[in-house]
């Protein structure tokens, strides 16, 4: 069985927009309460050996404080900065070690840079931040026991893992970022709070998923152009004056008219300039990047994004291998319930 790593964010669903809009706050001690349930899903699915990022505010270590565990946990031996280097240096750290997934505690903006160095890793991500598309609302419990699947049945994950799009924006040759999300351009001319909000200085808006029913820049495509998640195509929106205007929660709580100047759903072989001469760049909803004049910066759609695993279909197929399972033999037991439910999935390629 292969071991299985965890990393949580501390500073998700702390940024500004708790503050300017009504964003839930995500507290520590909450997270410290879902790492705890998180642990004991994986003792209860199995898995020997767990390794968890530390983190400044001693998240992890509490966690584990009290906790009567068969399993093994070990910290990574890593600086830690208190930024979001941390996730990713961790993540990389994880992928080295050969673990079969990541459970991530974060935001969109967190699964962004661990995306950026789990490379083959499955992540399984747990909602924790201000936006949350690409993360999700599941229980802790139920997401540690769903990765004790994965590290049981480890490389066999068909119908267990999708492939998740990403959106790369390239200078030139050069890879500079990716967004798991959207990309905005903003005509703010510096970084600050990081966090985007205001309307009025919206540009340029990409998508990788378009749905009224998200929250953030994705459900603004949404009410234009909907589009699923791994549909192959990306989603392009100039913001600015023309006949179209849609009222869309950019945040929690911040609805507004957002006036759409243009709008094009783009594939995956089509380059897409930024237009703008001099912005900021946001990525899953962070400022992260200044376009200086002259600056050529274009974005692509690579729908060979990170590996994701279906919690849902995870413990499916724990049921319909009778992983969970005690009393009658494994093959009458198998010839009920799920076995025959495999639907067709991407074959997992996570070979490294």
């Amino acid at each position: 069985m292969r071991p299985v790593g965890v990393i949580v964010n501390p500073a998700s669903g702390k940024d500004i927009r708790r503050l300017v809009a009504f964003g839930s706050v995500s507290s520590n001690s909450e997270k410290t309460n879902i790492v705890r349930r998180v642990m004991l899903g994986l003792d209860a699915a199995g898995v020997e050996k767990v390794f968890l990022m530390p983190d400044g505010y001693g998240i992890g270590k509490r966690a584990l404080d009290g906790l009567d565990l068969s399993l093994k946990v070990s910290f990574l031996d890593m600086p830690i900065e208190e930024t979001q280097e941390d996730s990713t240096r961790a993540a990389g750290l994880m992928n080295a070690l050969g673990v079969a997934c990541v459970i991530v505690l974060g935001g969109d903006g967190t699964n962004r840079v661990v995306a950026k160095a789990s490379r083959e890793t499955p992540l399984v991500s747990i909602a924790t931040g201000t936006n949350n598309v690409f993360s999700h609302m599941v229980e802790g419990t139920l997401a540690g026991m769903a990765a004790g699947v994965v590290a049981q049945k480890y490389p066999d994950l068909e119908g267990m893992v999708l492939r998740a799009p990403r959106l790369e924006l390239w200078r030139d040759e050069e890879l500079v970022d990716i967004a798991l999300v959207d990309v905005v351009v903003s005509s703010l001319n510096f970084v600050a709070a990081r966090a985007i909000w205001d309307v009025s200085t919206l540009k340029e808006v990409f998508l990788t998923q378009a749905d009224p029913g998200n929250i953030g820049f994705s459900s603004l495509g949404g009410y234009l152009a909907p589009m699923p998640p791994r549909s192959g195509r990306g989603l392009y929106i100039r913001i600015g004056p023309g006949q179209i205007k849609v009222k869309a929660p950019i945040a929690p709580g911040l609805v507004h008219w957002v006036p759409i100047a243009s709008y094009q759903v783009f594939e995956s072989t089509q380059p897409m300039p930024i237009t703008e001469k001099t912005a900021v760049i946001a990525l899953d909803g962070e400022r992260e990047i200044s376009k200086p004049p002259g600056e050529n910066l274009v974005v692509k759609l690579n729908p060979q994004g990170p590996w994701i695993i279906d919690l849902t279909q995870a413990l499916r197929c724990a049921a319909r291998d009778c992983l969970f399972l005690a009393g009658p033999p494994a093959e009458e037991a198998s010839s009920h319930g799920w076995a025959a439910s495999r639907g067709p999935k991407p074959a997992f390629e996570g070979v490294r």
